[in-house]
């Protein structure tokens, strides 16, 4: 059935804005739903769906640097080979995982209080590693050591809770391993192609009696959303934490959790 337009474009919206920053796209939206009143399988499949926007954010923002490697690999230039090596390394932990726990993964994504939970453990999580973390020896995606990328993909897996985060995984993963700021933000955003793309066609396919036509616009009009506001997070978020850290982050999701544990408790 079709939503509210305001809905999905609120959902649209919250997508795009969440998807790369460390708060949590998916905890956001089942608190969303949970507040609006958009739940259920079709609203989970929805909610899966529009990432793609986000997706394709990425494709877009960072074109030439994906030009660049495959002409790299055509060339056989080592660094474009070590690109693909490491983000590969970084997907394979979680797309493992995915398939093996998919049928608890789903389950967790019915309780917005585990959402609640998890937003707060990670805003103390971020600010303990931001105090904590070594100084950073790596500066680029392609000199990420083989055995980093393979840590920062199981780091990744954390993620499979929702409200932990997946961009907020990776990228604290990055930083104690001594991946300097920027890296590990870009490192995050490369490694959200093939672990996003492959979590949306698996849920898909496992929905798939839930997709029908009426539920194409509301897919089509979420995903335009969500790619337009996430194409402008990912061109800010590597001045904005480069300017301020992880830290505003952090008390927001302890912000925010609080607030929802107690509407939780409450209603």
């Amino acid at each position: 059935m079709e939503h509210d337009l305001l809905t999905i474009i609120l959902l649209g919206i919250v997508e795009g804005l969440t998807e790369y920053l460390p708060v949590s796209s998916t905890g956001h939206l089942i608190l969303a739903g949970e507040l609006l009143g958009f739940k259920g399988e079709a609203s989970a499949t929805f909610e899966i769906a529009i990432q793609s926007g986000a997706i394709l954010a990425v494709v877009v923002a960072y074109w030439r640097r994906f030009l660049d490697v495959a002409k790299g690999l055509l060339a056989r230039s080592s660094s474009a080979f070590a690109f693909v090596r490491n983000i590969v390394l970084g997907f394979v932990p979680a797309g493992i995982a995915g398939v093996l726990f998919i049928k608890a993964f789903e389950a967790m994504l019915l309780s917005p209080m585990t959402v609640a939970v998890a937003l707060i453990i990670g805003g103390f999580a971020i600010l303990w590693i931001e105090r904590t973390a070594r100084e950073a020896t790596v500066h680029s995606v392609e000199a990420l050591p083989a055995r980093s990328a393979l840590l920062v993909g199981l780091g990744q897996c954390v993620a499979m809770i929702p409200g932990v985060s997946r961009s907020g995984a990776t990228i604290m993963s990055a930083l104690l391993l001594g991946i300097d700021r920027k890296t590990a933000a870009e490192f995050s955003f490369f490694l959200a192609v093939p672990t996003i793309s492959g979590a949306t066609v698996l849920m898909l396919w496992k929905n798939r009696d839930t997709l029908d036509l009426s539920n194409a616009s509301d897919i089509g009009i979420g995903f335009v959303v969500s790619f337009v506001v996430a194409l402008a997070v990912v061109k800010g978020f590597v001045a904005l934490v480069g300017r301020y850290g992880f830290a505003p982050f952090a008390w927001y999701r302890i912000i925010v959790g609080s607030a929802a544990m107690i509407w939780l408790l409450m209603r």
